[in-house]
C-alpha cells in the first residue's frame, strides 16, 4: 500500500538529476497553471512575438533541443514580464477571466463578459488588442459579438 509523502517534509531534498549546463542562462519558472496561461495567450502572442519568432526559427534550423535553450529562456522571461505586468495593472479582470475559464472547462464562450473587461484593460494599459489569427476580414471577431448564438445556457 502506498501513501502520499509531502516533499517539503522529506529528509532528503530533491535534486534535479539532469541540471542544465552552466552556459544556459538561468530563468525562473512562470509559476502559473493552464487557465491563466490560456487567459493571457493572445496577449502573450502579441507581446512576445519577436522572441517567439526567434525560438521557432531556431527550432526549424536544428532538431537538437539543446540548440534553442537560450531562445526558449528569452520567451519564458518575456512571458514572466507580461504576466507580472498583468497582475500589477489588471489583476481583478485577469483573475475573473482565468477563474471563469477554470470553472468552465477552459471554454471561452461562457467567459466572454470577463474576457471583454480584460481585453479593455489590456488595451488601455498596454495597447495590446486581442487578435485571433485567421479571422475573416470585415467580420466582428467572435470575442466582440454582443449577442452570440451559442452561450452557456441555450434558449
Amino acid at each position: 500500500m502506498s501513501r502520499y509523502h509531502d516533499p517539503s517534509e522529506s529528509s532528503q531534498p530533491y535534486k534535479d538529476p539532469t541540471p542544465l549546463p552552466d552556459n544556459v542562462p538561468k530563468v525562473q519558472e512562470l509559476g502559473t497553471t493552464s487557465a491563466p496561461l490560456k487567459s493571457a495567450a493572445f496577449f502573450l502572442g502579441a507581446y512576445c512575438k519577436d522572441y517567439n519568432d526567434d525560438f521557432m526559427l531556431c527550432k526549424a534550423e536544428n532538431r537538437d533541443p539543446e540548440h534553442c535553450l537560450k531562445e526558449g529562456r528569452r520567451v519564458t522571461r518575456c512571458a514572466i514580464d507580461l504576466i507580472s505586468k498583468m497582475r500589477d495593472s489588471c489583476m481583478q479582470e485577469f483573475e475573473q477571466h482565468w477563474t471563469c475559464l477554470e470553472k468552465n472547462n477552459q471554454e471561452y464562450y461562457p467567459c466572454r463578459k470577463p474576457e471583454r473587461a480584460l481585453n479593455k484593460c489590456m488595451f488601455e494599459k498596454f495597447g495590446l488588442a486581442k487578435v485571433i489569427p485567421g479571422s475573416p476580414e470585415g467580420k466582428t471577431p467572435i470575442h466582440d459579438v454582443q449577442k452570440p448564438i451559442y452561450t452557456g445556457v441555450q434558449k
